[in-house]
C-alpha cells in the first residue's frame, strides 16, 4: 500500500491542473488552509469541489482521530476522512518535541499521520458556526515516530537471524527471549498502542532489534530527514499504511471497495520496468526509498489506459534469492532485499534489481520487570532479571530504581551494574516496595520496564485460637481454626494441628500446611481427642493454642447372633430367643427389633417385636407353613446390621371335614361317575389322597345291609366308581389325607343306579339233525331291572370269526348249510332296553361226517413226469387235480370219467397219466371222489387235447473244411431262420470220453465247428424239436479234417554278389514230423516267375545275372506228407534286386517288414482304392462344411 501512495503521489505531480472532490461523512469534519493562510473547517455530510493548479493534493487537516484517503473515479478524485483505527508502535519511544518545519519550496504541505501523534489536549476553538479560523500554534507539531514491527530485526553483526550460529542453551535462550517479547508486544497492541503490519512470509524474527538513536537537530531541515525526501515518502507510507487497514473492510458510497487490491497480473509485462532503487537515510527503524518513473516510449504499444501509474514495493528478510512479500508500512528490517514493481490497472512491469541495505542500532528494548527470588527475608528482597534485546549494541550496566517504600512515586537508584540480580536489605517487614528496571548500551538507555510491586516477610505470628469442631464421625473429626488477627494478609501463613490420644506420647502432629480446617482420619469410636494449634512462617513459629477436646461418635452395634428356637414349634406358635452382639459400637444397646416373613422368597418383612428383652412368642401362625425371622440392635450410634435369617417350619394338621361328593351326569347301570371339592381347612400341607367309602344296599325296597369299602384312593378330585348292581342304592362318603393324616368323614351321598343290561346267559345248547343242519337253544339271563327283549346268536368256524346268524325274542334257532365233519363255534346274548348284555360262553359243536365233496380244479400237467418211460403228449395225458374235502371220512379212490370211453379208477393219488390216446384229439374229463360212506359228486367237465407226433431228425452233410474247421448244414431250410419257425434243431458232438455233448439248439440250418484239429476224425448227430416234443436222434455222422500247409516264409535278405545274388529266408519247424522244404521262383524283368530252386536249404545263390536288369524273387514252403501229396505254404513277399544300382528298392535289401522289397509299380488294389476314395470325400465335407460355417452361418 505504501507503494500505490507512492506511485499516486508522483504521478500527481506530471499531471494538468484536476478536480479534487473531498467528501465528509455525516458527523465527521475536517480542515483545510486557503489561499490567503487561513484554516477552515467543514462538517459533514458535504462534498467540496476543489482546484488543483498542479494536479496535487493541498494540504488537509483532519481532525484527531480521523484520517484522510485519496480515491479516484471516473477523472475525478475523492478525498475521504474516515475515523482512525489504532496501529501497533512497538517501538514505544517517547515523541521527540520539534517546531514544525515550513514546507518544501516545491512540495505541497502534508501533515503528519494522526497515528504517529498523540492526541492534543485541544484542537479546535470556536466552531459552533461550522467553519472558524485556527493560528498554528494551536496545531501541534511532532516529529513523526518511527514504525517497525517485529520481523524487521537483525543480528548485530549484520547477518540474518538464519546464518547465526547458537548451540542448544543459547537456541532455548533465544526462545524464551521471543516468547516474552511477543507477550510483550500483545499486551502493547491490545492497550492502544500504535502497530505495525504484520507480514505474513517474513523470517521468525531475531532475539536483538537494532534500532539508532532518535534523529539530531542537524539531520532535520525543512521537515525532510536526510536530504529533504526521508519525511515526504516517511509521511505518503505511514498514512498510505493507515489508510488501507483502516479501509480493509468497507467500502465507498459508490460501491466499490477502499481496500489497495494485490492482483496478480501476466508474466510478460506490457508497461516499462522500474528503474534501480535508491536507498538513502538509513536509520535505525527506517529508511528512504526513491526511483525515478519510468520512461514510455512510443513503439510498447502501452495503453493509455494505464494511467496513473502505480508501484509495488517488496521486501525480503532472507537474502537476494529469498522471499518476497509486498509491505505498506514503514521499513523497519534488519538485512533486507527491496524490489519496486511499476504496475497500472491489470498490467503489472517486471520488478527492479534488488538492493541490499541494513539497519542501525539502538538503544536496547525494555526489560521486563525484576522478580523476587528466594532467600528473601522479612528485612531483605532478593530480586532477579533477564536481560532484554540489546538491538545490536552489547548491554554494559542495568539501572534498578526503587521508591523506598514511600508509595510517592518518586524513584531513587538502588542498583547500577552489569549484574542480574540484586539484595536490597536493611527493609521493614511486611512492607510493600516498588521496583523498575533500565538497560544501557552504547546507543543509550532503554526505557524502564512497568512498575512491580514487592512485599517483605512478616514477623513470627502471634498464638492463633483453640480449634472448632466442624463434624464428627465415628473414626474421624474435621476440625477448623482461624488465622492470627495480628498477622498482615500478605505474608503466608502455616499451620500445624497437634493431638494428644492420652496414650503417654504427648501431643503428636497430624497436620501441617496452609488450610484453615483440617479432617483427621483414622480414629478410635467413642474416644476423646486433645487438640491445639500453632501457627509459622518463614520468620518462626508461633506458641500453641488452648488444648480443645472433641469425642468421636460411637459407632453402631454389630448384628445380633442368628436367632433360635426355644422350646417346641407348635402349629401356631413357636418361641424365639437371641443372644447380644459381641461389639456393641460403642453404646449400649436400647433395643431389640424382630422381623418375620412368611414363606421363603423374604420379600415382605413384618414387624414381630421391638423392646429390650431377648425372646420373644411369634403367635397367630398357620400350620405347615415356613417363615423367616431376623434380628437387629439400634443404640446410639445407629442400627446394627441384620442377623442371620432362622427359617421356620410350623406342624401341620390333619385337613378338616370335606363336603360331601356330587354325582356328575347321570348314574349308569354300574358305574356313577364323583366329583368334590378340597377340604375348606388345608392343615398346613396340600392335600396328597383323597379316600371315597360305599356302602351298598340291597333292591330297592330290601333292608338288607352291606360291608362299607375303599372304592377311591388317590390325588384326584373325582372318580369314576364301577363294577356296581343296577337299581341299587348306595352310600358315599369322603375324607381327605396330608401327610399329617387322614381327616374326618364327610356326610352320606346317597345314589340309586339305574337299570343294567342283562347278565350273560349260559352256554347254549346245541343238536345236530344231519351233517348240514343243527338246533341251538338257551335259557333266560337275570334282566337286571328290565325285560330281555332281544337275543343274538352267533355262529362260526372259529372263535374270532363269529357273525350274527340269529337276532330274536325266541330260545331256538335252526342252523342250516353246515358242512359235515366240521368243527363251530355258537354263543347266545341277551338285550334289554339298558343294553347289551354280555355273551355267554362258545360252545364247540361237531357236524357228523359225509360223502367227499367235488373235485374243484383238474389241470394238464405241463412238465410230464419222467416216468413211464413211454410217455409221449402224442399219446399221452398227464391230469392232475387239488384233493376235495374228505367231510370227515378219508378219500379211498377216484374216478376218471372221459365220455365215450370207459372210466379209470385210480387210487387216493392227485396226478394220473392217461395212455393209448389218439395224437391230436380233445377229450372231455371229469373227476369224482369216492370214501367209505360213498361217492361224491362228479367235478366240472374240463376239455384237454393231445399233442401231434413229434419230427424226424434231418439229413447232415458237410458243406466246407478246413485243417481247423467244419462247416455243417442240415435240411432243406435257408441259413437264418426267423424267430417263428417252429420247427428248431440240436447239433451235438462226441468228446474225448465218447459222451455226445451240444454245440447248437436253434431253428438255424448251419453251423461251422472251430478250433478242430488237423487230420482229425469227430462224430455229431442231430435232433429235431417242436410243440409236440422233442424227436428221435440221426444216426452218427463222421467228418475228418484235413492237414495244415505251411506258413508263409519272410525273406531276410537279398545280397548282390556281382554276377551273383544270395537270397536267404527264415526257417520252418517241421510240422508232426513230415519235413519241410523251400522252393524259389525268379522273374527278370516283365517275364513269367520260373522256379530256380527246391529243397531244403535256408539260402540260394543265383549265378548269371544280366547286367542292367531287374530280378524278382519269391519263397514258399512245402510240406512232405508221408501218405499224402506235398502241400504247399503261400508264397513270401515279393523282393526286388537291381544289380546297376546295387541296391535294393524300398525295402528289398535288409528288410523285414511286410512290405520289404514290394514292387513300386503294382496296381492298388480295390480296398486300398476304396479307402482312397473314402478320405477324399472325408476330405470335401470337411471343406464344404467349413464354408458353410465361415461363409453363410457368421
Amino acid at each position: 500500500m505504501n507503494t500505490w501512495v507512492m506511485s499516486v503521489y508522483r504521478c500527481l505531480m506530471c499531471f494538468s491542473p484536476q478536480v479534487i472532490l473531498v467528501q465528509v461523512n455525516p458527523g465527521e469534519a475536517f480542515t483545510i488552509r486557503r489561499e490567503d493562510g487561513q484554516f477552515q473547517c467543514i462538517t459533514g455530510p458535504a462534498q467540496v469541489p476543489m482546484m488543483s493548479p498542479n494536479g496535487s493534493v493541498p494540504p488537509i487537516y483532519v481532525p484527531p482521530g480521523y484520517v484522510s484517503q485519496i480515491i479516484e473515479e471516473n477523472g475525478v478524485r475523492r478525498v475521504l476522512v474516515l475515523p482512525q483505527q489504532p496501529e501497533f508502535h512497538p517501538g514505544g519511544h517517547s515523541p521527540l518535541h520539534h517546531a514544525p518545519p515550513p514546507p518544501h519550496a516545491h512540495l505541497p504541505a502534508f501533515m503528519p499521520h494522526p497515528a504517529m501523534l498523540p492526541p492534543p489536549p485541544h484542537l479546535y476553538t470556536g466552531m459552533a458556526g461550522g467553519v472558524g479560523d485556527m493560528s498554528s500554534q494551536y496545531i501541534p507539531q511532532y516529529h513523526p515516530a518511527h514504525i517497525y514491527s517485529e520481523q524487521d530485526s537483525h543480528s548485530p553483526h549484520g547477518r540474518p537471524p538464519q546464518f547465526v550460529h547458537r548451540d542448544e542453551r543459547a537456541s532455548k535462550t533465544y526462545e524464551r527471549l521471543q516468547k516474552k517479547l511477543k507477550e510483550r508486544q500483545g499486551g502493547e497492541r491490545g492497550g492502544g498502542g500504535g502497530g505495525g503490519v504484520q507480514m505474513k512470509d517474513s523470517p521468525p524474527p531475531s532475539p536483538q532489534k537494532s534500532r539508532s538513536s532518535p534523529p539530531s537537530m542537524d539531520s532535520i531541515y525543512n521537515g525532510v530527514v536526510g536530504g529533504g525526501k526521508g519525511l515526504e515518502a516517511e509521511l505518503g507510507q505511514g498514512q498510505t499504511s493507515t489508510t488501507a487497514k483502516q479501509t480493509g473492510g468497507e467500502k465507498e458510497p459508490g460501491g466499490k471497495c477502499n481496500r489497495c487490491e494485490m492482483a496478480s497480473y501476466p508474466e510478460t509485462p506490457l508497461i516499462p520496468s522500474c528503474v534501480t532503487l535508491q536507498v538513502t537515510d538509513i536509520q535505525a527503524r527506517g529508511a528512504v526509498l526513491s526511483w525515478v518513473a519510468p520512461s514510455r516510449a512510443e513503439g510498447e504499444g502501452v495503453s493509455p489506459s494505464l494511467e496513473p501509474l502505480s508501484y509495488d514495493v517488496s521486501i525480503s528478510y532472507s537474502g537476494k534469492d529469498g522471499k518476497y512479500t509486498s509491505v505498506y508500512s514503514a521499513l523497519c528490517l534488519s538485512l533486507s532485499r527491496v524490489l519496486a514493481v511499476c504496475t497500472g490497472q491489470s498490467l503489472r512491469g517486471s520488478p527492479s534489481e534488488a538492493v541490499a541495505f541494513t539497519t542501525r542500532s539502538c538503544e536496547p528494548d525494555p526489560p521486563c520487570p525484576p522478580r523476587k527470588a528466594s532467600g528473601s527475608k522479612s528485612s531483605t528482597l532478593v530480586l532477579q532479571w533477564k536481560a532484554p534485546c540489546d538491538n545490536g549494541s552489547k548491554i554494559h550496566n542495568y539501572t534498578l530504581q526503587w521508591d523506598e517504600g514511600k508509595g510517592t512515586g518518586g524513584y531513587e537508584q538502588c542498583y547500577y551494574g552489569p549484574q542480574k540480580q540484586y539484595r536490597v536489605t536493611k527493609l521493614s517487614p511486611a512492607s510493600r516496595y516498588s521496583f523498575r528496571l533500565a538497560a544501557k548500551n552504547d546507543m543509550g538507555v532503554s526505557e524502564f520496564s512497568e512498575t512491580v510491586n514487592l512485599y517483605t516477610s512478616c514477623s513470627v505470628p502471634s498464638p492463633p485460637l483453640p480449634p472448632e469442631l466442624v463434624k464428627a464421625g465415628v473414626t474421624w473429626l474435621c476440625l477448623t481454626w482461624q488465622r492470627p488477627s495480628t498477622s498482615p494478609k500478605e505474608d503466608d501463613i502455616f499451620y500445624s494441628l497437634e493431638m494428644d490420644e492420652d496414650e503417654g506420647y504427648g501431643f503428636q502432629p497430624s497436620y501441617d500446611g496452609d488450610e484453615l480446617s483440617c479432617t483427621v482420619k483414622n480414629l478410635h469410636r467413642s474416644t476423646k481427642y486433645k487438640f491445639r494449634v500453632a501457627a509459622y512462617n518463614t520468620e518462626g513459629k508461633s506458641n500453641p493454642s488452648q488444648v480443645a477436646e472433641f469425642t468421636t461418635c460411637p459407632d453402631r452395634p454389630g448384628g445380633p447372633c442368628r436367632p433360635v428356637i426355644r422350646g417346641r414349634v407348635l402349629p401356631n406358635s413357636f418361641r424365639l430367643a437371641w443372644e447380644p452382639p459381641k461389639d456393641n459400637g460403642g453404646a449400649e444397646v436400647t433395643k431389640y427389633v424382630v422381623e418375620i416373613s412368611e414363606g421363603l422368597s423374604g420379600v415382605s418383612w413384618e414387624l414381630a417385636y421391638s423392646g429390650p428383652a431377648m425372646e420373644h412368642v411369634c403367635e397367630g401362625l398357620k400350620p405347615g407353613h415356613s417363615y423367616q425371622t431376623r434380628v437387629y440392635c439400634m443404640s446410639e450410634g445407629g442400627q446394627s446390621p441384620l442377623s442371620e435369617t432362622l427359617q421356620v417350619q410350623t406342624p401341620a394338621v390333619p385337613p378338616g371335614q370335606c363336603q360331601p361328593p356330587r354325582v356328575v351326569g347321570k348314574p349308569k347301570a354300574r358305574e356313577v361317575q364323583l366329583r368334590w371339592g378340597p377340604p375348606c381347612v388345608g392343615g398346613g400341607s396340600p392335600v396328597s389322597v383323597y379316600s371315597v367309602e360305599v356302602c351298598g344296599s340291597g333292591p330297592q325296597g330290601s333292608t338288607g345291609q352291606e360291608e362299607v369299602r375303599e372304592v377311591y384312593q388317590g390325588s384326584e378330585v373325582d372318580c369314576t366308581v364301577g363294577s356296581l348292581l343296577p337299581g341299587r342304592t348306595y352310600s358315599f362318603r369322603l375324607r381327605a389325607a396330608n401327610k399329617a393324616g387322614y381327616g374326618p368323614l364327610s356326610e352320606h351321598c346317597e345314589v340309586t343306579m339305574g337299570p343294567g343290561a342283562p347278565e350273560p346267559c349260559k352256554a347254549p345248547r346245541i343238536t345236530c339233525k344231519s351233517p348240514t343242519v343243527a338246533v341251538v337253544s338257551w335259557e333266560t339271563p337275570a334282566c337286571n331291572g328290565a325285560v330281555v327283549s332281544e337275543y343274538r346268536v352267533e355262529w362260526g368256524a372259529a372263535e374270532g370269526t363269529m357273525q350274527v346268524c340269529y337276532s330274536g325274542a325266541s330260545l331256538t334257532h335252526e342252523v342250516k348249510g353246515l358242512l359235515p365233519a366240521t368243527n363251530y363255534f355258537c354263543r347266545v346274548q341277551a338285550v334289554n332296553v339298558a343294553g347289551v348284555g354280555l355273551f355267554s360262553e362258545a360252545v364247540l359243536c361237531q357236524t357228523p361226517p359225509s360223502v367227499p365233496a367235488a373235485v374243484s380244479s383238474v389241470h394238464e400237467e405241463v412238465d410230464g413226469p419222467p416216468t413211464p418211460p413211454l410217455y409221449s403228449p402224442s399219446t399221452c395225458l398227464a391230469v392232475g387235480w387239488e384233493p376235495p374235502c374228505d367231510h370227515g371220512a378219508e378219500i379211498s379212490s377216484y374216478l376218471i370219467d372221459l365220455g365215450e370211453r370207459q372210466s379209470i379208477s385210480v387210487g387216493p393219488v392227485t396226478k394220473y397219466i392217461i395212455q393209448h390216446l389218439q395224437p391230436d384229439t380233445s377229450y372231455r374229463i371229469r373227476i369224482q371222489a369216492l370214501n367209505s360212506l360213498g361217492s361224491g359228486p362228479f367235478s366240472h367237465t374240463f376239455k384237454l387235447k393231445t399233442k401231434p407226433l413229434p419230427p424226424q431228425p434231418p439229413r447232415l452233410e458237410c458243406t466246407a473244411f478246413s485243417h481247423q474247421t467244419l462247416r455243417l448244414k442240415w435240411g432243406d431250410g435257408p441259413a437264418k431262420a426267423t424267430p417263428s419257425d417252429a420247427l428248431q434243431y440240436q447239433l451235438q458232438m462226441e468228446d474225448k470220453r465218447g459222451r455226445f455233448v451240444s454245440l447248437y439248439r436253434g431253428p438255424c440250418h448251419t453251423h461251422k465247428v472251430q478250433r478242430l484239429n488237423e487230420s482229425t476224425s469227430y462224430m455229431f448227430r442231430i435232433q429235431a424239436f417242436n410243440e409236440a416234443g422233442q424227436g428221435p436222434f440221426s444216426t452218427v455222422y463222421t467228418f475228418t479234417t484235413p492237414r495244415s500247409p505251411p506258413a508263409p516264409i519272410k525273406v531276410e535278405r537279398v545280397e548282390d554278389m556281382s554276377s551273383v545274388c544270395e537270397v536267404s529266408w527264415e526257417p520252418l519247424l517241421p510240422m508232426k514230423g513230415d519235413p519241410i522244404i523251400y522252393t524259389v521262383q525268379s522273374m527278370m524283368g516283365n517275364s513269367e516267375y520260373k522256379q530256380v530252386y527246391k529243397g531244403s536249404a535256408t539260402s540260394y545263390q543265383m549265378p548269371g545275372l544280366q547286367p542292367n536288369s531287374e530280378y524278382r524273387f519269391r519263397v514258399c514252403a512245402i510240406r512232405q506228407c508221408q501218405d499224402a501229396p506235398e502241400l504247399s505254404g503261400p508264397y513270401s513277399p515279393t523282393v526286388t534286386l537291381s544289380p546297376q544300382r546295387s541296391e535294393l528298392s524300398a525295402g528289398s535289401v535288409s528288410s523285414v517288414g511286410p512290405r520289404a522289397g514290394a514292387d513300386p509299380a503294382r496296381p492298388l488294389t480295390d480296398e486300398q482304392w476304396a479307402a482312397l476314395i473314402i478320405m477324399l470325400c472325408a476330405v470335401i465335407s470337411i471343406l464344404i462344411a467349413f464354408i458353410i460355417q465361415y461363409f453363410v452361418i457368421k
